[in-house]
């Protein structure tokens, strides 16, 4: 009991419910008169979701697999023997009365399926685990067949025996796929996306758009098999479904990267040199080759990216490659003694087609990184303009990130200027200077505006001042460079801007000026003066609100009052008063006759 109630306390405490149930829940499984239904699809893609695969964690998933299958066989009194003896026991057709059968051998599978995606995420580090992995996804693959031999049976219905046969042909591909047998593998997966696609059209909207889910997720394994057999075009879809997804997942997490490289290592072999700046340099380490070859096909994917995060992963996968490309030539310059020193070459007078090679790999590095900052620097300068933080949970941008994106780009210019070989190109070093007063006027622009922020009025109209003097010699050297410089921000725009800041920035010190002004001569009119004096008059006091508040005069001053009358009664000596001599007679008589009535007991 102790164990039951331990097991209750687990935080998958609502899925123990849905066990113990005949129908196991509206979205699990229903039953119509006498046919057994199961909806696998959407149990698994519920289970996944909301059980670690959200992120990734196979771990915790097939966890939960193993503690709902032994929930399954306690509710339905399916054990195994006890805990002295194991005995084997299998679901047949005869006890096919509860769905929940279905659903044990449907969680044997997935056990199966989710412990070999957590040893292939394993196996990247130990390679021996590959073995282990394809084990269990031939376990998953067996699972999965006898859930599809149960399924034919007459109790159960037609749409639960079609969705069987879809979840064995997707783990048999699955399995084939692995094995690298993609004839195989493209029969079970086309199999499985005729299913869904079937599926899909013969229910409503809400319920198809699970199964379109899961044609999209096998399209791209389905356009791998395809080129690895032959189909050339695949390789196409295969990059356009990249770029789309903005990563790859699943079984193509690491082998469209591969294939992507495979291929440009293909043409890498009849690639022997390269021009740049009118020097042709052989190029002979493969790396390289194979990086310059996709350096076209990688600009060409950042331009039709379509998200922001799309594009900044493509940024970091080129430079990644580029930096790679760069340390190979650097083995190369350290194997060669007479080069590792940059030393120039006595009878050319240049510097050696070797060291030439790393300068155009380290342009390329450095070009990349300017164009990803000055990507990140487009969306912030869009926030900044909007005045309000991208979400709830984050500050609103300010100028001051800005500076920081420009300040990396003018050390990646300064760095251009330092490569060997180009001392004595003037066209590259003037075309570098341009790029400078660019990033340069921008950047000066953003500390303009640092400057509004805090009311510094005279140093954000001088660094304007100094933005269009940094335009202006762009425009006038830019004729000869206007094709180098078309990709960089504009600074006619930039020009028009400042100017309408210029004007909203004197009237606001106008403004400020008036009011600085109106708070001084109040201040000089308070003299002092506590406030119970000056409620006519406004001012900022912020003394108000400390302890030490003049609010009135205390103790407060002696003032002069009158004094209190006195009355005088002239009228009493002119009054006389009446006898009352007849008055006091009579009562001194009735007081003594009522006096010796009482001593003697007379009463009236």
């Amino acid at each position: 009991m102790g164990k039951m109630a331990a097991e209750k306390q687990v935080p998958g405490g609502e899925e123990n419910k849905e066990n113990e149930r005949p129908s196991a829940g509206s979205k699990a499984h229903k039953e119509f008169g006498d046919s057994l239904s199961l909806e696998i699809l959407q149990i698994i893609k519920e289970s996944q979701q909301q059980h670690g695969l959200r992120h990734g964690d196979f771990q915790r998933y097939r966890g939960y697999c193993s503690r709902r299958q032994r929930r399954l066989r306690k509710t339905l009194n399916f054990k195994m023997g006890n805990r002295h003896k194991f005995t084997g026991k299998k679901v047949t057709e005869d006890l096919l009365t509860d769905n929940r059968y279905l659903l044990l051998v449907l969680m044997d599978a997935e056990r199966a399926w989710s412990y070999a995606m957590q040893l292939k995420q394993e196996a990247n580090t130990e390679p021996r685990k590959r073995f282990h992995l394809l084990s269990r996804l031939r376990k998953a693959v067996k699972h999965a067949e006898e859930l599809e031999r149960l399924c034919e049976s007459n109790r159960v219905d037609a749409k639960t025996k079609l969705e069987a046969q879809a979840y064995t042909a997707y783990l048999s591909g699955m399995l084939r796929f692995e094995h690298q047998e993609w004839k195989a593998a493209i029969e079970a997966f086309n199999k499985c996306k005729t299913i869904y696609e079937k599926l899909a059209s013969a229910f409503t909207e809400e319920q198809a758009v699970l199964y379109n889910q899961r044609v999209e997720e096998i399209s791209p394994n389905i356009r791998y098999c395809a080129y690895n057999i032959g189909d050339q075009s695949a390789i196409n879809e295969l990059m356009q479904m990249r770029l789309r997804s903005g990563g790859t997942e699943g079984l193509l997490a690491e082998k469209l990267e591969a294939l992507i490289t495979q291929t440009r290592a293909k043409q890498a072999a009849t690639m022997s040199e390269v021009e740049w700046r009118g020097r042709t340099v052989p190029v002979k380490i493969d790396k390289v080759r194979i990086f310059l070859l996709g350096l076209a096909d990688n600009e060409a994917a950042i331009v039709q990216a379509e998200s922001e995060e799309t594009k900044e992963r493509l940024f970091e996968s080129m430079l990644s490659e580029c930096r790679d490309a760069i340390q190979a030539v650097r083995e190369e310059l350290k194997s060669d003694q007479k080069q590792r020193d940059y030393t120039l070459d006595v009878e050319s007078g240049k510097v050696s087609n070797l060291q030439y090679l790393h300068s155009y790999l380290t342009y390329i590095k450095l070009s990349t990184a300017i164009k990803r900052n000055e990507n990140m620097a487009k969306g912030l300068q869009k926030a900044v303009l909007r005045q309000q933080p991208d979400d709830d949970s984050r500050r609103a941008p300010r100028p001051q990130d800005l500076i920081r994106l420009y300040d990396i780009i003018l050390q990646n210019l300064v760095e251009l200027l330092q490569l060997p070989g180009l001392e004595e190109d003037r066209a590259f070093q003037k075309e570098i200077g341009l790029k400078t007063l660019v990033y340069k006027a921008y950047r000066c622009f953003f500390i303009a505006q640092s400057y509004v922020l805090v009311k510094k009025w005279s140093e954000a109209l001088v660094l304007y001042d100094r933005v269009l003097k940094y335009a202006d010699e762009v425009n006038s050297d830019a004729g000869a460079f206007k094709n180098s410089l078309k990709d960089l921000p504009d600074v006619q725009e930039l020009i028009t801007q400042v100017r309408s800041e210029k004007c909203s920035l004197q009237a606001a010190a106008i403004l400020d000026t008036n009011e600085a002004h109106q708070t001084e001569t109040s201040s000089q009119v308070k003299d002092n003066k506590p406030l119970v004096e000056r409620f006519e008059t406004f001012c900022l006091d912020p003394s108000l609100v400390t302890k030490q508040a003049n609010l009135v005069h205390f103790p407060p001053g002696f003032q002069p009052i009158p004094c209190k009358p006195l009355f005088f009664d002239l009228a009493l000596n002119h009054v006389a008063f009446p006898p009352l001599e007849d008055k006091l007679e009579q009562k001194a008589k009735s007081g003594l006759t009522g006096y010796i009535k009482g001593i003697f007991g007379f009463r009236s």
